[in-house]
């Protein structure tokens, strides 16, 4: 059995690679392990198996419970733990300071101890900037870094530390960068869930600016898959950008999901448009599906009409999370635009 150390296995993308991992990979064991802050879950694990699957809470930031929880010689470190959401760095940076640079140099340290196969760094299209609104220009594994937001320049910073791993300790590493991702069970600050759960519950939907800014979406089962060929085809010390060619306006993306519910598009509210709003994200995978043979399994429409049912049908789910850090959270950021 092959025994992988996952970081953020509690979050949306973490806990969607594990559940595939387990379901797709019967020779591996994970060691999950997650702080549990508020966008961490352990609702998202239930279920799983408990004889490859075994949970620890713990801060990637405190070396010492790193290196007790990191098993001796595990094949990967697969690392998705991070602050995230870019309007929550703009309100205070510290927290992705702390945990998406220095938690990602304790993460290394403990893998080159522990004799480590292959770390993975879980990155975004974000670490590079905004693009123009040509249909030309696209971000390849080429195009410099360039964040625009104190969240992207920690995951670019993230990405500095691994490339030094690598370069001065010879640290087998891969990164991974990705665009806006979807599905079930994502935290409900981020765009297309937090525009589900209001429109299931007849409530104004804030819509940034104008609502023309493009994200290149990807599905995030699809994701998981690509994070994975990275893992077991990527070449050492390569970077590989993962994109569905997907892109879609927010505005666009928000009327789809008040159709599919049967909702006016009278629900949509436009607020002050967000402090460095990066105007466009589109990413070339060619590396990705020439190297790693990964294509995009879900179409737009089918994942689209996926995550929308898997909402409807987990409400409690949803209220439970939308329960109070959140209330405050979704007052300070939109409460005076809404009324």
């Amino acid at each position: 059995m092959r025994k992988i150390f996952v970081t953020g296995g509690a979050g949306f993308i973490g806990s969607a690679f594990v559940r595939q991992v387990l379901e797709e990979q019967p020779d591996v064991e994970i060691v999950d392990y997650d702080a549990l802050t508020y966008a961490g879950n352990l609702e998202n694990l239930a279920g799983l198996d408990p004889a490859r699957h075994s949970f620890i809470k713990g801060d990637i930031c405190d070396r010492p419970a790193v290196l007790e929880a990191m098993p001796e010689g595990c094949d990967a470190v697969f690392n998705f733990a991070a602050e995230s959401h870019v309007d929550r760095s703009i309100h205070s940076a510290d927290e992705f300071l702390r945990t998406n640079i220095i938690g990602t140099q304790v993460l290394l340290d403990a893998a080159r101890a522990k004799g480590v196969r292959r770390f993975v760094q879980v990155s975004t299209d974000e670490v590079m900037g905004s693009l123009p609104e040509d249909d030309s220009a696209f971000f390849t594994e080429a195009s410099p870094h360039k964040p625009n937001s104190p969240y992207a320049a920690s995951k670019a910073a993230a990405e500095f530390v691994v490339r030094a791993a690598r370069e001065t300790f010879g640290v087998d590493a891969v990164i991974t960068r990705c665009g806006n991702n979807y599905g079930p069970r994502q935290f409900p600050e981020k765009l297309i869930p937090l525009m589900i759960a209001n429109a299931m519950n007849d409530e104004p939907l804030p819509v940034y600016g104008d609502g023309q800014n493009v994200r290149d979406w990807i599905f995030v089962d699809d994701h998981c898959r690509a994070i994975w060929l990275a893992y077991e085809k990527g070449r050492s010390g390569e970077a590989y950008n993962i994109g569905a060619r997907n892109e879609r306006r927010n505005l666009e993306v928000v009327r789809s999901i008040l159709a599919a519910l049967g909702k006016p598009e009278s629900l949509i509210r436009y607020v002050d448009d967000r402090l460095g709003h990066d105007r466009r994200y589109a990413i070339d995978p060619i590396k990705a599906e020439t190297e790693l043979g990964w294509r995009p399994q879900v179409t737009w429409e089918e994942g689209l009409a996926a995550t929308i049912d898997w909402y409807r049908e987990n409400q409690a789910w949803v209220e439970h999370i939308r329960n109070g850090e959140y209330r405050e959270y979704y007052r300070q950021m939109y409460g005076a635009a809404l009324g």
